[in-house]
Order: C-alpha cells, then sequence, then structure tokens
C-alpha cells in the first residue's frame, strides 16, 4: 500500500509540473489550436470481483492538437486506483492446508497511449464529441494479508471509447470545463492471493478543465 501511495504521489507531482509547464508555455506562445485537460476520474472495475468497489483515487491528462475544425489528436495518460476489504475466511492453499485471514485488495492502472476526438457540433459554448483512446496499459494487483501481501504486475493492450463535452463560459475558448464518460478494456493477465484475472473491464466518467 505504501508503495503504491508512494507511487501515485509521484505521478501527481510529476503532472502538476507538466501541465503548469504546458499552460505557462501555451499563455506565451498563445497555441489556440493546442489544448490540455485535467480530469478527476471515478472509475468501476466490472469484469472481476478483485477490488471492485468504485473509486475516485484516479486523474486523466491529455494534450489535443486541432487538426481540423472538428477533429483533434494527441497524447494522453492516467492513473486510477481501486480497494476493496474482504473479511476474514478459510483458503484452501493445497490438498493439506489452508489460510484464514481477512485481505486488503488494490488494483492500480496506469494507460497512456494517443487519443482521436471527433467534434459532433462545434458550438460557441458546446461541444459533443465522441473520441477513442489506444495505447498500453501497466497493472499491479496487490493483496495485503496479516503481515504478509502478495502482487502480480502486468503490461497489456488499451482500449477506451468515450463519449464527453467541452463547455465553454467564454466565446474566446480559452479555458473551460470537461465532462465525459468512457468504457475501458486492457489485456492484462494478473494472478492473486485467490484467483487468476484475465483481462480488465472499466467503466467511469470524468470532470476536469480544458485549457
Amino acid at each position: 500500500m505504501k508503495t503504491i501511495n508512494m507511487t501515485i504521489r509521484r505521478m501527481l507531482v510529476l503532472c502538476c509540473l507538466v501541465c503548469g509547464v504546458l499552460v505557462t508555455a501555451k499563455a506565451q506562445w498563445n497555441v489556440r489550436n493546442l489544448n490540455l485537460v485535467i480530469d478527476w476520474q471515478v472509475n468501476a472495475p466490472f469484469s472481476t470481483d478483485y477490488a471492485d468497489k468504485i473509486s475516485g483515487w484516479g486523474m486523466n491528462y491529455e494534450l489535443k492538437y486541432n487538426v481540423t475544425p472538428r477533429w483533434n489528436l494527441g497524447v494522453f495518460a492516467s492513473f486510477h486506483t481501486n480497494h476493496q476489504y474482504v473479511e476474514r475466511q478459510t483458503l484452501p492453499i493445497s490438498s493439506t492446508e489452508s489460510l484464514t485471514t481477512d485481505q486488503q485488495r488494490s488494483a492500480f492502472q496506469v494507460p497512456f497511449g494517443v487519443v482521436a476526438n471527433y467534434k459532433l457540433y462545434n458550438g460557441k459554448h458546446l461541444e459533443p464529441y465522441v473520441g477513442i483512446k489506444v495505447g498500453t496499459m501497466f497493472a499491479r494487483n496487490t493483496t495485503y494479508y496479516g503481515i504478509n501481501g502478495l502482487y502480480d504486475k502486468a503490461w497489456g493492450a488499451y482500449l477506451s471509447p468515450e463519449v464527453g463535452f467541452n463547455i465553454y463560459p467564454c466565446k474566446s475558448k480559452n479555458w473551460g470545463f470537461h465532462v465525459a464518460g468512457y468504457y475501458s478494456y486492457g489485456t492484462n493477465k494478473t494472478y492473486t492471493l485467490t484467483s487468476e484475472i484475465n483481462e480488465q473491464n472499466n467503466a467511469g466518467f470524468r470532470l476536469g478543465v480544458i485549457f
């Protein structure tokens, strides 16, 4: 748990530094076609019962360029952690051994890659769009029991379609709000204390700002 929390803190600090540099650079260079999106993310795994509780421990970052009035392309990176507590139970280890313990489960996901969005309507204040993210994902599932812990990690392919809105209070569109709902699929295969996780499916939403 400490390792995952430290990783999240480091990623938050790094992302904040990168976002600060990008926002400053955009303001100085007046790059109108370049957009930076910073989102708070809510995620719910639904393809497995391992750490399947809905969680708001996530962030999403996107840097996109408007190649046409309707299309923009760019890169993205996000991270998320889901937790689940399992009450004390007896687990068979072999034909002659068993383990009685409670569990604290933690699923950590870090996808990144490229993103493409198509604006359904290019309004002055509202831009509904559909998008797709394609890339790779790092997954680490950790089970803490007693004074021990067991984890497994793996890389996999990542695919995530989404539907969202860009909302601009000002006509200049220098800044605004971002709302999106998404589904994500990862091919990661990991092993836990009690089962095997083959592929990961998630659904959730994002709320943030766009510059």
